[in-house]
């Protein structure tokens, strides 16, 4: 596996801890070549100024969130900025849209910048104004400089300052604090601009806003990300909202709202107000076919509509709505080989995990976790890799003598597993469960 140590170290303690890794993707993907076409298309679309929305459906480990992860990880290699906001009825409801594009200006990442973008993002946008005025054929000075960025700010965001003419108008504030050299004030108009709450009243006054970034200003201050990211060489923005069907949990006016949040952006996609936008959702089937989902709100339902009676191996990868195959046995092993391969790329004793982990052994260890979830394989990745990692192939490298078909004893327990593990598994108390390998 040609993975750098870095990677390959992330890749590792990601599936220790049980969660999905944010990089090194492609060397984990298995049957996602469905989707490469696709995805490669629709990426070009919204590079070439479109835009694109796309809805991901899946029960409980069918990889919803390892597919998004992977969408971000090709969209990052084409030079595109990403972001990641995990829906909840309680921090991140998706009624209240100045919450959502606060959490999307938090995880805004690019492949040069793995966390806090944003910052970045803008100075760079100013970078490159300046730079294409000093490309002139005659010198200026610094305040002809400042002057005339501050005229072409002005034109780069007519068509925003139209919906959010806060935007820009915070935006000159921020360049007149970091070019008078007062890091304070820019650092709170920053924050405002990202949607932050409680920003101190001096930096508001110095940028000539009230308030904060509200419901309905959220949309436009996007459609200026989106400005900012297309002037400064950027293709488009990535942006994920990931578990929608946790709308299905909150009070019915919370939920009508929220849904109607969600039909609005995608009628603002559709329409072309976001330029170099690539929106996803995912979500279980309940949340597009149940009663507390989409259904509720017939125009949504309408919209992300797709006939899924055909056998999943003709579903058109194009379509608003994809569904993800629950896992098998033989897709199971698959991942834990090649997860077994990218450890064994960096081991001290490579040899050695590869023959011990053999794949009759990541069978047996596949074939008797989803025997105790109740034969439901697709409810197993998270914990056969997981287990695999670390107490099977940490220890085959450190303890030469270990032999996990004879020393180790798979154990779960109550406390790891998720609601839908305990529900597979049939526990309800805290007591070990124990399988024999």
């Amino acid at each position: 596996m040609n993975v750098s140590p870095q990677r390959r170290s992330e890749i590792l303690d990601a599936l220790r801890r049980g969660t999905v890794p944010r990089a090194g993707l492609d060397t984990l993907a298995v049957g996602l070549g469905r989707f490469d076409g696709a995805v490669r298309e629709e990426l070009d679309r919204v590079a070439s100024g479109g835009a694109c929305f796309k809805a991901i459906r899946g029960d409980y480990g069918c990889g919803k969130t390892f597919f998004a992860r992977w969408l971000q990880s090709e969209a990052l290699q084409r030079g595109f900025a990403v972001s990641e906001v995990q829906i909840s009825e309680t921090e991140t409801p998706l009624n209240r849209l100045e919450t959502v594009y606060r959490r999307l200006i938090e995880r805004l990442r690019t492949s040069d910048s793995d966390q806090g973008a944003f910052r970045s993002i803008v100075d760079n946008w100013f970078y490159v104004l300046e730079e294409d005025i000093l490309a002139g054929p005659q010198p200026i000075g610094e305040e002809e400089l400042v002057a005339r960025t501050d005229a072409l700010i002005e034109q780069r965001l007519q068509t925003v300052g139209r919906t959010a003419p806060m935007f820009g108008l915070a935006l000159r504030a921020y360049r007149r604090a970091v070019t008078g050299k007062d890091p304070r004030i820019a650092e709170g108009i920053l924050a405002w601009i990202a949607g932050q709450p409680s920003v101190g009243a001096e930096a508001k006054r110095a940028a000539g806003v009230r308030g904060e970034v509200d419901h309905f200003a959220a949309l436009g201050f996007l459609q200026g990300l989106l400005a900012l990211l297309r002037d400064s060489g950027v293709p488009g923005l990535l942006v994920v909202l990931d578990e929608v069907e946790t709308l299905q949990r909150v009070r019915g006016d919370v939920r009508e709202k929220a849904l109607n949040a969600l039909r609005q952006l995608i009628d603002e996609v559709d329409a072309g107000r976001f330029p170099g936008l690539y929106l996803v959702v995912t979500g279980t089937p309940a949340f597009y076919d149940g009663p507390q989902g989409i259904q509720r709100l017939p125009p949504l339902a309408q919209r992300l509509h797709v006939d899924f009676n055909t056998e999943s191996r003709f579903d058109n990868p194009r379509a608003v709505q994809v569904r993800l195959n629950a896992f098998s046995l033989d897709s199971l092993v698959e991942v834990g080989t090649r997860v077994r391969d990218v450890f064994a790329a960096g081991s001290k004793a490579p040899d050695r995990i590869r023959s011990v982990a053999d794949e009759a052994l990541l069978r047996t260890l596949a074939g008797s976790l989803a025997g105790k979830l109740g034969g439901k394989v697709g409810v197993a990745p998270r914990l056969f890799l997981k287990k695999l990692v670390g107490d099977v192939l940490d220890r085959i490298e450190e303890f030469p003598d270990f032999d996990p078909r004879r020393d180790y004893s798979l154990t779960l327990t109550a406390h790891e597993l998720n609601d839908t593990e305990q529900a597979a598994a049939g526990v309800v108390s805290v007591d070990d469960i124990r399988l024999q390998l």
